[in-house]
């Protein structure tokens, strides 16, 4: 498994080599970037970790760089570090999913816990979407016709109006719904609807798949 990296960025140069040196003597893996636009280009979207950013930077800000974040794959927790806090700011980032806000000159600790907050926090969300993603293969595995079938139960449609609304026989249907629990590897229709909430499918219209 690759090791989660501690990605700061910053554009003054003197606090992003103090940060990394702290980082590093607490034994994270640490890159440094001199700016957004950096780390944005040079960023591994699969490497997993957490972003310590300043709020205040030339070019893209930290606001900018977190709603870029927030658009990728897989969007790092993002840690703001500021000299120059204002309420405005540190609302917006906090609505924006910010593991957390903190000046400068906080104490070095309370960075620390906050960063490995982010890493743990990467960490499961990372895994809640390898979850999903394993649930929407099983998905994906339906034939076009199951897939409508599916799209009829999840609507509470007994096999009966089922075959009428697909102009197929009552039989068949029976046959895909017992090839749909099968795949889906579910054994009652509560169970089907909570996999297909948990692949977050449309309840009331055929599943797409990417």
């Amino acid at each position: 498994m690759t090791e989660p990296t501690v990605h700061v960025v910053d554009d003054d140069g003197s606090f992003l080599l103090a940060m990394s040196r702290l980082l590093r003597a607490r034994g994270f893996a640490v890159k440094t970037y001199a700016s957004a636009s950096e780390f944005l280009v040079q960023r591994d979207a699969d490497e997993p970790g957490c972003v310590v950013a300043d709020l205040q930077m030339p070019e893209v800000d930290g606001l900018g760089l977190q709603s870029a974040l927030g658009r990728a794959r897989h969007p790092l927790p993002l840690l703001f570090l500021t000299g120059h806090a204002d309420t405005a700011s540190t609302v917006r980032a906090m609505r924006g999913g910010a593991e957390d806000f903190l000046e400068k000159r906080a104490p070095k600790e309370h960075l620390l816990d906050a960063v490995q907050r982010a890493l743990t926090r990467d960490a499961n969300e990372r895994a809640a979407r390898s979850r999903q993603q394993a649930v929407r293969n099983r998905f994906a595995s339906l034939s076009a016709r199951e897939r409508e079938v599916l799209d009829h139960v999840l609507q509470g449609k007994l096999n009966k109006q089922i075959a009428g609304d697909l102009c197929i026989h009552e039989r068949t249907v029976k046959v895909h719904r017992k090839s749909i629990m099968t795949k889906l590897g579910v054994r009652s229709v509560a169970a089907l609807t909570r996999l297909t909430q948990e692949a977050d499918l449309p309840m009331r219209s055929v599943p797409t798949f990417p």
